[in-house]
């Protein structure tokens, strides 16, 4: 899933795009409205998060400029310190699908980018799946064999990531790098944390999925022995 987020506040933008690609969903930005329009005119998105108060042109006139264009088919949550109910009003009548005022709870923001892609993808789910393990990308949610299980926010990540590369091998600077950026904790966290998700994953279970291949990294998938 691909999410366009134009907002002018760095801090606002930074936060977002952070919380989103920890969420498994990819991003592109802009910081005013009119490269905003041409970001999403030129470019496919899944969902836009659209600021109201923006330079060049505001969020209204976005939103109503990507509606006459025909594209209807974009959801868009527009995101706005603008609370009366005229605003909100203004902001469906240009063609929003949802208005979250301004503070907001990131969670709230990912709960909202769900409900939104599932109402207009006909209720479909985005689910990462290997062998019996499911992973629900919208409600965080994890179950093997239909059992449920508890992971942690680093937990789920890590797992977010190997399941997308199943069954591939995913080296352990890769995993570094995605978890803690340039900056990550000493060279014995990966392997803790792997071991966490190894427990919770695998030791209930008579067949094993996350294997360590020794030297190089880690994969995700059924029927393969440690080597």
């Amino acid at each position: 899933m691909r999410i366009l987020v134009i907002e002018d506040n760095r801090d606002i933008l930074a936060n977002v795009l952070d919380y989103l690609q920890l969420r498994g969903y990819a991003t592109d930005c802009a910081e005013d409205g009119l490269s905003g329009l041409h970001l999403a005119a030129t470019q496919h998105y899944d969902l836009i998060v659209l600021d109201v108060t923006l330079p060049a042109i505001d969020g209204f006139e976005v939103c109503q400029r990507l509606r006459k264009d025909g594209r209807d088919g974009t959801p868009i949550i527009m995101l706005t310190a603008r609370d009366t109910l005229d605003d909100r009003l203004q902001g469906f009548a240009c063609g929003a699908d949802d208005y979250l005022v301004k503070p907001f709870a990131l969670s709230e923001l990912v709960a909202r980018i769900g409900a939104v892609l599932r109402r207009t993808s006909g209720g479909s789910r985005r689910r990462l799946e290997v062998a019996d393990l499911q992973y629900d990308l919208d409600t965080l949610e994890v179950s093997r064999a239909g059992k449920p299980l508890h992971l942690n926010p680093i937990g789920l990540k890590l797992l977010d990531i190997l399941m997308r590369k199943s069954p591939a091998v995913v080296r352990r600077e890769a995993l570094e790098e995605a978890l803690w950026g340039d900056d990550p904790p000493d060279s014995d966290s990966l392997r803790s944390h792997v071991h966490q998700l190894r427990q919770s994953i695998d030791k209930p279970f008579p067949v094993a999925l996350l294997h360590t291949v020794h030297g190089v990294g880690f994969r995700l998938a059924a029927g393969e022995d440690d080597h």
